[in-house]
């Protein structure tokens, strides 16, 4: 999450836009003040260039010995050296011009990792493994369900603006489009993983992993068919582990289908999103799918199930759909030409439009269900019937 502080509305609006979805306005020093008070682990503070120069000074001051992870980040009409050094002596972190989103976000970003060394963020209880991380699968039979959009929009929902870090790995290594949803270059890919075998850990593994936004970082799928052929169900494994420790979410989007791949990641998880939209041939392929997780044995309470356009009239009710999957569903993500607008706009439609029913019904779902439990990952149920060699 991100505080904004600029006292004109129609400004803190299109700043709000530059930061995303999880951007809280204030337009008052004393809102300001209160909201602070209200959220002390808050770690960044942006103030708009129609903060008082003094004011902005007087605040960081104060917070500099108080809060040391509040980190805050000023935005002027022209930076100017004396600006500068008296902002930096105050204890501001960054100064930038007010034309120049990509500048704020880099910003924001790096005082973001400045708050993260000085508070550290505790492992989530409840790993049994020390790890920290939590790894949620989104998995679909059917093609053109949406998988996707809802991987890349969680992945925004739950990193926060930066208060959480999540990494978003694209495995699905033939056809992913994580890079082009978010039009991010895979220069770096998965591919790069199987040249770093016998030399990955974290510190290399995070070298391939693209920056987007303030807390999520993105491993993107190679750019042909077979430049990913040499990733195995080892390599996966250990992937995961790793990111496990780098990450406070990892979200993984997967193709439509049951490889080593998707079967080492589902055996690594702690959640399942399956998601489904209310036609026949993906409630059929929904229903196979939860077949085919109970003769693998993947825990019941590990799944969720999530309904794409739930409001399309099809002549399915949600009560129908529960009668033919015999499970509940989880979340109801509502249908809107927004959407596909948004993909061709390259930018999640929670970062592009945050009070959009969509985002919300994405982001209620993050926060209600995703974001506060401490599910164990599954026991390595599957390894055995995995192999131990390539791709099947």
């Amino acid at each position: 999450m991100t505080i904004l502080y600029e006292p004109h509305r129609r400004d803190a609006q299109q700043f709000a836009a530059y930061l995303g979805g999880d951007t809280l306005i204030v337009t008052t020093l004393a809102d300001l003040t209160r909201l602070l008070a209200d959220l002390p682990g808050e770690r960044l503070v942006v103030l708009g260039p129609g903060v008082e120069l003094g004011e902005a000074m007087s605040l960081a001051a104060g917070n500099r010995v108080d809060r040391p992870g509040l980190g805050v980040v000023l935005v002027r009409a022209s930076v100017e050296l004396d600006v500068l050094g008296e902002a930096l002596r105050a204890g501001v972190r960054e100064v930038v011009p007010v034309g120049d989103p990509v500048a704020l976000l880099a910003a924001c970003s790096r005082s973001i990792e400045v708050s993260r060394h000085l508070t550290p963020v505790a492992p989530t209880a409840g790993n049994g493994d020390g790890a920290a991380g939590r790894v949620i699968t989104v998995f679909a039979a059917k093609g053109g369900c949406g998988k996707t959009t809802l991987a890349t929009n969680l992945a925004v929902a739950l990193a926060a603006g930066g208060r959480r870090r999540v990494g978003l790995i694209d495995l699905d290594l033939a056809f992913g489009d994580v890079a082009i949803m978010l039009q991010l270059n895979p220069g770096r890919n998965l591919a790069d993983v199987a040249d770093l075998a016998g030399r990955l850990d974290e510190r290399t593994l995070r070298s391939l992993f693209v920056p987007y936004r303030p807390g999520l970082d993105a491993l993107l799928a190679p750019t042909g068919p077979t430049e990913g052929e040499r990733v195995n169900q080892e390599l996966v494994t250990r992937l995961l582990t790793l990111a496990r420790a780098m990450f406070d979410f990892v979200v993984i989007d997967t193709p439509p289908q049951f490889n080593d791949l998707v079967l080492a990641a589902l055996d690594g998880s702690h959640l399942h999103l399956l998601l489904t939209t209310p036609d026949i041939p993906a409630l059929k392929n929904l229903r196979i799918t939860l077949d085919t997780f109970d003769l693998l044995d993947l825990p019941k309470e590990q799944r969720l199930v999530v309904l794409n356009r739930s409001d399309a009239k099809v002549g399915l009710t949600a009560a129908d759909i529960e009668r033919v999957i015999r499970v509940p569903i989880s979340a109801h993500v509502p249908s809107n030409r927004d959407v596909p607008v948004s993909i061709n706009r390259g930018v999640p439609i929670v970062l592009d439009s945050p009070q959009h029913p969509v985002s919300r019904a994405i982001q209620e779902f993050a926060s209600a269900r995703l974001a506060g439990g401490s599910d164990r990952p599954g026991p390595g149920r599957l390894r055995s019937l995995l192999g131990r060699g390539g791709r099947r």
